[in-house]
């Protein structure tokens, strides 16, 4: 039967193309992963009172939270200059990061009817969510920039740069939303798991406090000072910080940072493509 299929240049259905032709397939689906993404975006607050509102009130919300218990409970604004800036800016950042992760665990265990269907690239179901997630990111960083100017940061050339760092955490995000859709597809409960995993990661992230300060005035390991520098998280959190708050961007930003978010970025994007792709065939089965 194989050398028949053979001579006559048929192929098993499902078989995962070669790396080319897969990019190739997904390049040819762009409009289908846009238009999904578009769609379940306003999908997602269809039955609330306040609708597409919600993508602004969370964050929002959020940020309100913290600021009552880490600013006026415990204190951590001290030696933070424009903490309620710094704050806001970490949360929305942080929302977009774990949301992509957290999320695109389901991204093929709830579409299998969609897989089992149809013959498509699979990666599209996780970088629909990305696109998804970043259109509403998108959406909360003009909530932003008015908040910023409410507070009192003043527009400054900087503010360009947020752009470059909003492409590299998309990449970012992009490669781990497609590393986890695998996992979750082979193991839903990941899913479960998550949000602990993720809330965790936030905290070592300096979303609510600064961990410029906590490594001055903390004796920690080593390895320790290196883990929370290198958080590819921290990293983009703190691009968006210089690119716009006046009291970060006042300072020097080394120049290992966009090195350093850079390689997180790429590592992620081309790291996890190739990992969802060697899986190909494999979802949808049992």
């Amino acid at each position: 039967m194989a050398e028949l299929a053979a001579a006559h240049d048929l192929t098993l259905s499902g078989a995962r193309p070669t790396l080319p032709r897969y990019l190739a397939q997904l390049w040819g689906r762009r409009h289908f992963v846009t238009a999904y993404a578009t769609a379940r975006m306003h999908a997602q607050y269809s039955q609330a009172s306040l609708g597409q509102v919600w993508h602004l009130m969370t964050p929002l919300l959020n940020a309100a939270v913290y600021y009552f218990i880490f600013g006026i409970v415990m204190h951590a604004e001290r030696g933070v200059p424009n903490y309620i800036t710094f704050l806001i800016t970490g949360v929305f950042v942080w929302d977009f990061i774990g949301s992509c992760i957290n999320a695109s665990t389901r991204a093929v265990q709830s579409n299998l009817g969609l897989v089992r269907a149809l013959h498509f690239p699979r990666a599209s179901l996780p970088l629909s969510t990305v696109v998804q997630l970043f259109q509403q990111l998108l959406i909360t960083m003009g909530a932003l920039i008015i908040l910023l100017l409410v507070f009192g940061q003043t527009p400054a050339l900087s503010w360009v740069l947020a752009l470059p760092t909003l492409v590299l955490m998309a990449v970012f995000c992009a490669g781990c939303a497609m590393v986890m859709a695998r996992v979750g597809a082979k193991s839903p409960d990941v899913s479960q798991l998550m949000p602990f995993i993720l809330r965790t990661w936030m905290y070592a992230s300096g979303v609510m406090w600064s961990i410029d300060q906590m490594l001055t005035t903390d004796h920690l390991p080593h390895w320790v000072s290196m883990a929370l520098k290198l958080n590819p998280a921290a990293v983009y959190i703190d691009l968006m910080r210089f690119s716009l708050i006046d009291s970060y961007t006042a300072h020097q930003l080394p120049h290992h940072v966009w090195l350093v978010a850079l390689g997180w970025a790429l590592l992620a994007g081309v790291g996890g493509f190739v990992f969802f792709w060697k899986a190909e065939e494999e979802y949808g089965r049992g």
